[in-house]
C-alpha cells in the first residue's frame, strides 16, 4: 500500500492574515511569495511528495487567487510558450499535473477545529493530512509529511509534528506532554493550548503538520467552543490522546513561522540562499 494509504491533505487557508496588513487586504497571505513561489505552493508540493495528491482547500472570502493559482492560465501559457520564460512555469505545471484540487468555503473564522470540520465533506471517512501554510518546512531530503506517513503506517493513529521552542515562547503554541516511545517519537498524554511559561510541562510545540484519523470529525462536533467562540483542534486531539490515540514526532528539517513578519523574512533569506540560488 505504501504512501497511497493517505491520499488527501487538508489546507485551512481561510484566515485573514492581519499581521501582514496592508499587504493582505486584497491578497491572501498564503499567496505571499517566498522568493518566487507562494507559501501555499510549498505546502502543496510537500503534500504531493508524501503521496497526498488530493489537496482539499478550506477557503474563505477574498481567496480567489489561491484557486486561480492552482489552475491553468491559458493566456499566460500562450504568452510564454516557446520563450526562455517558459521554464519559470515548470514547477507549477508539475503540481497541476500531479495534484487534484477541491475547495470548500469556511463562512466564519471559528478556529482550526472548525476549519477541519468544514473540510469533512472533501475528506470523507479516511485518514488525512493537515498542512498549515504559515509553517514553512524545508528539508534537503524527505518532507515533514512524508516522514509522518511512516509513523502513521506504524502506529495507525493521529500524528502531530513537534519541535522544541524556547521556554519563553511556549505561550504561542500548543504544547505536548507525553512519554518517549523512542528517539523523536512520543506517546502524547496531554496537549495544552498556549500555557504560561511557568506552567508548561515541556517546550515541545505543535507545528502545522498533522495526520488525523477520520474519527476526529465526530470528536470536533462534540467539542465545546473555547475563547472567542473558537473550536480548537487541540481540545479534540486531547480526547484522542486520553485513549492513547496520538503520537508526536520531532521531525527532521528546518521550520519557519511565516505567520510572523520576522519568520517570513528569515524564510525568504534562507530559501534565496540555500534553495533558489542553487537550483
Amino acid at each position: 500500500m505504501g504512501k497511497k494509504l493517505i491520499q488527501k491533505c487538508l489546507f485551512p487557508v481561510a484566515g485573514y492574515g492581519t499581521r501582514f496588513l496592508p499587504a493582505t487586504k486584497s491578497m491572501p497571505k498564503e499567496m505571499l511569495p517566498i522568493v518566487n513561489k507562494p507559501l501555499v505552493q510549498y505546502g502543496v508540493e510537500e503534500a504531493i511528495q508524501a503521496g497526498m495528491t488530493n489537496c482539499a482547500l478550506v477557503t474563505g472570502r477574498g481567496k480567489r487567487a489561491i484557486a486561480d493559482h492552482f489552475d491553468i492560465s491559458y493566456e499566460l501559457e500562450h504568452q510564454v510558450s516557446g520563450t526562455p520564460k517558459e521554464t519559470f512555469l515548470s514547477g507549477i505545471r508539475n503540481v497541476l499535473d500531479q495534484g487534484i484540487f477541491t475547495m470548500v468555503r469556511q463562512r466564519e473564522m471559528l478556529g482550526l477545529g472548525h476549519a477541519i470540520l468544514t473540510g469533512e465533506v472533501l475528506i470523507g471517512d479516511q485518514p488525512f493530512g493537515v498542512l498549515l501554510s504559515d509553517d514553512l518546512c524545508v528539508n534537503a531530503g524527505r518532507g515533514v509529511l512524508d516522514q509522518m506517513v511512516d509513523l502513521y503506517e506504524e502506529f495507525n493513529c493521529s500524528i502531530v509534528a513537534i519541535q522544541e521552542v524556547p521556554i519563553e515562547h511556549v505561550s504561542r503554541y500548543g504544547i505536548v506532554c507525553g512519554d518517549n516511545i523512542r528517539e523523536s517519537v512520543i506517546q502524547v498524554r496531554e496537549m495544552v493550548e498556549k500555557p504560561k511559561p511557568e506552567e508548561a510541562e515541556s517546550n515541545l510545540a505543535i507545528i502545522g503538520r498533522y495526520i488525523l484519523t477520520p474519527d476526529i470529525f465526530e470528536i470536533i462536533r462534540q467539542t465545546q467552543p473555547g475563547a472567542n467562540g473558537e473550536v480548537q483542534l487541540t481540545d479534540a486531539l486531547n480526547r484522542q490522546a486520553s485513549e492513547g490515540g496520538v503520537v508526536a514526532y520531532k521531525f527532521q528539517g528546518k521550520r519557519f513561522d511565516c505567520g510572523s513578519i520576522s519568520g517570513f523574512v528569515d524564510a525568504t533569506n534562507y530559501v534565496y540562499k540555500h534553495i533558489y540560488n542553487v537550483s
